[in-house]
């Protein structure tokens, strides 16, 4: 989408931007009241879990968008879509890190993501326990900041063999789920370092730097419609295993798989993850 500056369409983007930043950080800073161990777990119909913090999370994030926003659709994880009539879409995740929230461990955030015509143009992560952002606007680049520090330009990182790369996913056995294990150690062995900082935040560590290749086997729409635009205004790419970046905006096409990287490391990673089927359904 390419916009001139002073055109209403980037006006009205604009706003959605800085609305999109300051809800995420308000809905995410709604989660660390509850961020405690004898917080009550149930599980969903697919036994991930949730919490209350969840629901209030996005609770905020709904209230905030119909108020500024009426005409907006919303999709969201907990309580699913609200048609609008614009052309804009509002596709969030009030935690996404469940499994890390409920322990404990502050490596979970909020995402928000709004598309523009089915393309994604912003996209936010906020790390709460952190207080640490990232996000990006089609055009504008991407920024990170950490607690009151000034915003700085996120890039991704210069790496270019896997030898020298720095790997990040969930947790191993979602490769598992769908029959990739032996995909899993192929990276394990071809990555200098493998780690399990994921979830979202394993692709603000991509987005920023501090990783070179983030992996999930499995993946919804709210997790992945604000990752694309990061790392894209990052320098990086949001492809499917087989190196395709063009269904992340489907409804129907949505791969239901992620890589987060470098455009110099993804042909040596979808070499190994490529040669496998279709993500299954979740």
């Amino acid at each position: 989408m390419t916009l001139s500056p002073t055109s209403a369409e980037q006006f009205q983007l604009q706003r959605r931007y800085l609305a999109a930043v300051d809800f995420a950080r308000k809905a995410g800073q709604s989660t660390l009241k509850h961020l405690r161990p004898d917080l009550h777990v149930e599980c969903k119909s697919d036994n991930s879990p949730v919490t209350i913090a969840d629901r209030e999370a996005e609770q905020i994030l709904r209230e905030h968008v119909l108020a500024a926003f009426p005409d907006d659709s919303i999709l969201g994880e907990e309580f699913g879509a609200v048609t609008g009539t614009s052309e804009y879409r509002w596709v969030v995740d009030p935690i996404d890190g469940t499994k890390s929230f409920i322990a404990g461990v502050p490596l979970y955030g909020t995402i928000v993501g709004v598309q523009h015509r089915r393309q994604n143009v912003i996209g936010v992560v906020y790390i709460p326990g952190l207080d640490e952002i990232v996000h990006a606007c089609i055009g504008q680049g991407a920024w990170h900041q950490v607690g009151s520090h000034a915003a700085q330009a996120a890039r991704v990182s210069d790496c270019v063999e896997l030898q020298d790369a720095i790997f990040v996913t969930s947790q191993r056995d979602n490769f598992d789920r769908r029959d990739a294990r032996e995909k899993f150690f192929q990276l394990e062995a071809a990555a200098w370092v493998t780690r399990t900082w994921g979830d979202c935040y394993g692709y603000v560590l991509v987005a920023t730097g501090r990783a070179d290749l983030m992996v999930d086997p499995l993946m919804n729409q709210w997790d992945a419609v604000g990752i694309e635009p990061i790392l894209r205004e990052a320098g990086g790419v949001f492809a499917d295993w087989q190196g395709g970046t063009d269904r992340f905006t489907q409804i129907e096409g949505f791969p239901g798989e992620g890589v987060g990287t470098n455009a110099r490391l993804l042909p040596q990673v979808t070499a190994i993850l490529g040669a496998g089927g279709p993500a299954p359904s979740r």
